[in-house]
């Protein structure tokens, strides 16, 4: 340690500190004025150039996760679709059996078999269109209301007695929506007016 001291000591004796104004600090190859100000602007141009690049993936980002998301919620929503299509064909053939039940067990008829089936069934349909409507499954009931290719498919043509021509007078097959969407179509009948 004493040469390191005495090395110190030296070169303050003998004014080797440099000062500011010397002009040893200056670099070998000094840049113009022109050239630094030239360099800062590309700088500040690149940084421009990164900085809208940041905010167009910032931004681009943001949209792949907000589709990403609705695509989630959609087929959280929308996954029981094609079960729902076939729960439907069931419910067609249960409230047909529970229509041809209700024919079947007239007061006339004194079979009481026949009127429990048709309690059973009758309460296993209104069960049935209750778990429908718990999962967002809504039979649609167009009878009376305007057609709409959306919703409804037309099987006939009917004379508008009494109704309005393009009204639907008729269903042949009861359409279903899911959540709003139409998973099957209405088959309807529509009002014409009739050609005499």
């Amino acid at each position: 340690s004493p040469c390191v001291f005495s090395t110190a000591a030296q070169q303050r004796s003998t004014g080797d500190e440099c000062g500011p104004e010397d002009p040893r600090d200056e670099p070998k190859h000094p840049l113009s004025d022109c050239a630094l100000e030239h360099k800062a602007i590309k700088l500040e141009e690149q940084v421009r150039d990164l900085t809208e690049r940041y905010r167009k993936a910032l931004a681009d980002s943001e949209n792949v996760r907000r589709r990403t998301q609705k695509f989630v919620e959609d087929a959280k929503l929308f996954g029981i679709q094609s079960f729902c299509r076939d729960l439907v064909e069931v419910a067609d053939i249960l409230e047909k059996t529970a229509e041809s039940a209700a024919e079947e067990a007239e007061p006339s008829n004194p079979n009481p078999t026949l009127k429990k089936i048709y309690e059973g069934l009758s309460l296993l349909e209104a069960k049935l269109q209750s778990v429908f409507a718990k999962h967002g499954l809504q039979k649609m009931n167009p009878v009376g209301g305007k057609y709409d290719p959306y919703d409804h498919e037309i099987v006939c043509h009917v004379p508008a007695e009494g109704m309005q021509p393009g009204t639907i007078a008729l269903v042949t097959q009861d359409g279903y929506k899911l959540h709003g969407r139409t998973i099957r179509h209405a088959l309807v009948g529509v009002a014409v007016e009739s050609q005499e």
